[in-house]
């Protein structure tokens, strides 16, 4: 098989089945918990807000309703799984995938808190890694596990994956 194939067919498997995993995660704390997850729509509002030239907000939450925010989230956020999957793809290489190996995943999954903490938290006006919230520690604590899930669910997805081409 080609390998830039390969690394796109991949890259999609592996970010979808991360995302569940993390959405799964997400669906079980607010379940057991009561601790709701990320409001999609608010990604969807903030994406929509791009074509105005609106790149951050004093808060999202008092920002104007996007049509359609919800869906634009929701796929933000699966495109967004599969890049980061792809970014894995690249630094390891598509033969990861063939015996994929924990740390690797995880690292990524870690580092992909850099994104809610560095630039979605400020653009919602939030704050530099939610410093603006009520309880910061606990909001990046949270980012954090979250992130840490989809890392789990990036090595598990290309554990599958590997069973199935192997």
């Amino acid at each position: 098989m080609n390998t830039f194939f390969e690394l796109i067919i991949f890259s999609i498997v592996i970010g979808i089945g991360a995302t569940i995993v993390m959405d799964v995660y997400g669906l079980i704390m607010r379940l057991l918990f009561n601790i709701p997850p990320l409001d999609m729509g608010l990604v969807g509002r903030w994406i929509g807000h791009f074509k105005h030239g609106v790149f951050s907000h004093r808060t999202i939450l008092q920002a104007e309703n996007i049509k359609g925010e919800r869906i634009i989230g929701w796929i933000a956020h699966y495109l967004i799984g599969i890049s980061f999957a792809f970014l894995l793809l690249l630094i390891w290489g598509v033969a990861w995938v063939y015996k994929p190996t924990f740390l690797p995943a995880l690292a990524i999954g870690v580092l992909t808190t850099i994104a809610p903490w560095f630039m979605m938290q400020p653009a919602f006006g939030f704050g530099i890694a939610a410093s603006k919230t009520p309880n910061p520690s606990q909001a990046r604590f949270r980012s954090l596990k979250a992130h840490t899930i989809y890392g789990i669910g990036l090595y598990l997805s290309a554990v599958l994956l590997s069973m199935i081409i192997s």
